[in-house]
């Protein structure tokens, strides 16, 4: 259904053992360099002519999201850095610092919460789940991940069940394509080193799912 209205949908994945603790001066330092390096290069304006972010709006839009109301979690990463609101830092989750750099939205999944096979692909009409630090979230339109239990994850907003703990040992990490396959390899990559610095990441798998 995916590939039917976006051909150009793919999936990357990095499966892995991490440590879950607070963030790292380390990191938080590479953060505010990302940070910085958009005050300085870009207007609130351009922010959704990045690639991935503008390639992200085009699928949503063409599954019938609106994306001018409901904006995709890098693009609102973005807009948060240059309206000068500071970023939540909860735990070492690098995704923050991926999605900044990149303009790719990713998701951070609990493997332990999942349930049988997962599948990417769009949300019905009228479709919502608990977000986190959210109430409901509408998720209809949405190309959003899916396990046996039902929807966890898109690129705007993930819901609370599968969401990263401290006791979380088994991550899933996924970064939203839109712009096809090959991009992806190096972002895996970049993924990989990311975790292995800040998060102790272990046992690490990778995969593009097309």
């Amino acid at each position: 259904q995916l590939k039917k209205v976006w051909q150009q949908a793919a999936l990357g994945c990095v499966q892995c053992r991490v440590v879950v603790q607070p963030s790292s001066r380390q990191l938080l330092e590479a953060i505010d360099v990302v940070c910085r390096r958009l005050m300085d290069s870009m207007s609130i304006e351009q922010i959704k002519t990045r690639e991935h972010i503008a390639q992200t709006r085009a699928c949503c839009k063409a599954l019938g999201k609106d994306v001018k109301r409901y904006r995709n979690s890098a693009e609102a990463l973005n807009r948060r850095v240059l309206q000068g609101k500071g970023l939540y830092q909860i735990n070492n989750e690098v995704n923050n610092l991926l999605s900044l750099d990149t303009g790719y939205s990713l998701g951070s999944y609990d493997l332990e919460k999942l349930e049988g096979d997962i599948v990417w692909k769009p949300a019905g009409e009228g479709v919502h789940y608990q977000g986190i630090g959210k109430e409901a979230v509408n998720i209809e339109f949405l190309p959003v991940l899916s396990d046996r239990q039902g929807f966890f994850g898109n690129p705007n907003s993930d819901s609370t069940r599968a969401m990263i703990t401290p006791q979380t040992t088994q991550l899933l990490m996924c970064v939203f394509g839109f712009g096809g396959a090959q991009p992806l390899q190096p972002m895996l990559e970049q993924m990989c080193d990311a975790l292995q610095t800040y998060c102790q990441a272990t046992e690490l798998e990778t995969a593009v799912i097309v």
